[in-house]
Parts: C-alpha cells; structure tokens; sequence
C-alpha cells in the first residue's frame, strides 16, 4: 500500500507534463484563483492518509503539515497581487493571468523558501516514528514537488519551467554531451578530494542495475532538477538575466543544498564541491534544452555511475 501511494504521487508529478492536465490546472485556477486554498487542505489530507497508513499520524503532525502547504500559498498570492504604490495597488485582486508572469518578485523566492527549507531541514521529524520517517519523507517530498507545481506552473505561470515533454533530437543528445564532459571531471575531482574511491566494475546483477535508473530518474533527479533548475536557477535567470554568474550562483546553491548529505560527516564540502560542479553542468543543459527532463537525464546518468561503479 506504502508503494502505491508513492506511486500515486509520481504520476501526479509525471502528468502535469502533459499538456492536457497542464492546461486544465491553469485554466483552473486562472479561472477561478481563489481555488488555491483548497491545495493546502488536499496535500495535508494525503499525507495525513499515507501517515494513518504508516501508523504515524497525530494531531501535531496534521497541524505542521497544513502550516507547512498553506505558507508557500500565502506567498504566492502576495506575489500574485500588484505592486504597493502602483496605480493597480487598490485593484480588486483578480488572480493571475495565463502567461502573464515573466518576472517573479520578492514572494516568488519567499514562496521557493517555504517549500524547500522545511524538507532540507527535516522539520517535524521529531513528531514522526523512525520505522515511518522514510517513507513519509518521500510522501512529504512528492506532496512539496504538487505544491511546487501547482503555484509556479498553475496559479503564478511562470515562464521559463521547461515543463513539459521533450520536443527534439536537441533534448536527448545534449544530456549525452554533457555527461561526456562532465563525468571524466567529477571523477578525477571525487577521487582527488577524497569524496569517491578509484573506480571499480559493478557488484550488482544487470536488472538491478537497470531497474535503479527508473528509480534514480524518477525518485532524484526529476525532483531536484524541478526545484533546483526549472524554479531556483529559472527564477534567478528571469529576475537577473542570464549568464554564467547566474548559473554558477544557482549551481552553488544546488552543492550548499548537499553539505548535510552522507556518507561523510557533515558539514560535507566534498559533496558541496562535486555537486557544485555538477550543478553546472545540469544547469548548462538545461538552459539549452526545450524541457527539465534534459537536465534530469544528465543527473540520472551521474548518479547512477557514482552508486554501481563507485
């Protein structure tokens, strides 16, 4: 049962690709705007549901967890809203147009912050059991990815997502350029600083193998690469134009956002400097792709080399 909501879940993140359910959301909510505050109750519901399964949910937990979903709506309403001291300041809010928002402002980042720093942080893990803190951390990682989704992609329109499937021979080969530049890299640079040990061949049978690159895909670097290209590093680009500052700011972000990660203590700078320079590659292939899933391609192959054959 645990599975099938996780699975549930990915294919609410895998459906908005389509530009069906994609344009039903924005029609939605450009329709009738106010349908943002029933996000919140809704993503707080499954994962009061997928907490009731696990045997972990409580009152506290229920509380957090609506906090936690209705903060990125308020700031995405106030970001929605005009300019104090504009002519339209005293304007009836009316909601977001479709494509109108080129631009994000203050609340957008605000909106990205209350998103991501409470998983980054693990907040609330206390009021979780350890036997059920795995499985919620995935449910509360694919609820952040909808909410993500559903105020960026449905209610505020940013441009410049890449959400959407791939649309050329472009999209499949740039990820494959990448990773031949990029792998000799990393490598020489992990193994220099310590961060992974000399090459060897797989342990693994084919089929795990093989089946960890869905999983990887799916459960890593789509995730990621939303939060950490098509919204941070997009939003930084719209908002202070392109470049390789830009880029490299984002990619730093993306290696700071792995200090607390294993298998050294933490702070870990070597896996901030390798991620650093990986953000730079996925964020290069992302910008000249046409759709995040370039950039999550090229993340899926680095991850996947680094666990079978590192």
């Amino acid at each position: 049962m645990q599975t099938l909501v996780l699975a549930l879940l990915l294919a609410a993140v895998f459906g908005l690709f389509l530009p069906s359910a994609r344009n039903r959301l924005q029609g939605m909510l450009h329709g009738k705007p106010r349908l943002i505050w029933a996000f919140p109750f809704l993503l707080t519901a499954i994962f009061c549901a997928a907490a009731a399964l696990a045997g972990a949910f409580s009152l506290g937990l229920a509380l957090l967890v609506l906090g936690y979903t209705t903060a990125p709506a308020v700031c995405a309403v106030l970001a929605s809203k005009p300019m104090w001291g504009s002519r339209n300041a005293t304007a009836r809010y009316r909601g977001p147009q479709p494509g109108s928002t080129t631009v994000p402002n203050l609340f957008d980042f605000l909106t990205i912050l209350a998103i991501w720093l409470p998983l980054e942080f693990a907040a609330g893990g206390s009021l979780v059991p350890r036997a059920a803190q795995g499985f919620l951390h995935s449910v509360a990682y694919g609820i952040a990815i909808l909410l993500g989704l559903v105020v960026f992609l449905g209610f505020r329109s940013i441009s410049g997502l890449k959400y959407n499937l791939p649309r050329g021979p472009r999209d499949f080969w740039v990820p494959l350029a990448g990773f031949a530049i990029v792998a000799p890299v990393l490598i020489v640079l992990g193994v220099e600083i310590g961060f992974i040990p000399p090459p060897h061949f797989p342990v693994q049978s084919g089929g795990r193998m093989a089946g960890a690159v869905g999983l990887i895909f799916a459960g890593t670097a789509v995730p990621e690469e939303i939060l950490f290209r098509s919204l941070i590093q997009n939003l930084l680009m719209l908002r202070f134009g392109r470049g390789w500052r830009i880029l490299l700011l984002s990619s730093l972000i993306f290696g700071c956002a792995h200090l607390d990660n294993g298998p050294q203590p933490a702070p870990n700078w070597r896996y901030m400097i390798v991620a650093t320079v990986a953000g730079l590659a996925y964020g290069k292939v992302f910008e000249m792709g046409s759709t995040v899933l370039s950039s999550a391609a090229l993340h899926t192959m680095v991850d996947w080399t680094k666990h079978f054959f590192f």
